[in-house]
């Protein structure tokens, strides 16, 4: 199947399905991405009355179908309609969350390139309005994951922008993160840094 971004541009992504993604992103004898693992924690959120997070859908327009048979249809050519702006939003106690999950295979820093401008654009935005945004990013080598606020990650792109590092080395990650320990019931309990960061003092 043919995705493209409305620039006409193609997409080179996977648009596999959750359990195929599970099947070929296989580190720790876990066979879990960071996507399974959040998707598994907002569940557990939103079923035990926490918070009320989920996926944003991606919003995409057919142009090309084919009919192989009367029961089935197959896509053969589809266009992103918009960029896409984070991977998750939600609520939680009144407040506005959004956030991006990013995963590298890198041991010692995090490419920028993996974060997009649009996606900070849209996060200063949501930051200017009084949401809470921030990135979720694991480093899948030593299964580590990161709790990275917005304003901190914007600073380090900014400073690309102007010239410098491509990336977040990891000694920057564990100085302005938080780290989250990893648990089976919430899987990444992310909701924990959001407590420390933004409860009422």
């Amino acid at each position: 199947m043919s995705i493209r971004y409305p620039n006409g541009k193609p997409y080179k992504g996977s648009l596999s399905t959750p359990k195929q993604r599970e099947s070929t992103h296989r580190y720790g004898n876990r066979g879990k991405t960071l996507e399974d693992d959040l998707n598994a924690t907002n569940h557990y959120y939103r079923e035990h009355g926490i918070a009320i997070v989920h996926k944003k859908p991606t919003p995409i327009q057919v142009v090309s179908v084919d009919y192989p048979k009367r029961s089935a249809a197959v896509i053969k050519e589809a266009y992103f309609r918009q960029p896409s702006t984070t991977d998750y939003n939600g609520v939680y106690k009144g407040l506005y969350l959004d956030f991006e999950a990013k995963e590298t295979t890198g041991k010692t820093a995090f490419p920028l390139a993996n974060i997009h401008e649009h996606q900070i654009g849209h996060m200063k935005q949501v930051l200017h309005q009084s949401g809470v945004c921030f990135f979720i990013l694991r480093f899948t080598a030593t299964d580590e994951v990161y709790y990275m606020p917005g304003y901190v990650v914007i600073t380090y792109w900014e400073r690309m922008v102007a010239g410098g590092r491509k990336s977040m080395k990891k000694e920057e990650v564990e100085r302005d993160g938080y780290k989250i320990p990893l648990g089976l019931s919430p899987r990444v309990d992310y909701i924990k840094i959001v407590d420390e960061l933004h409860s009422p003092s």
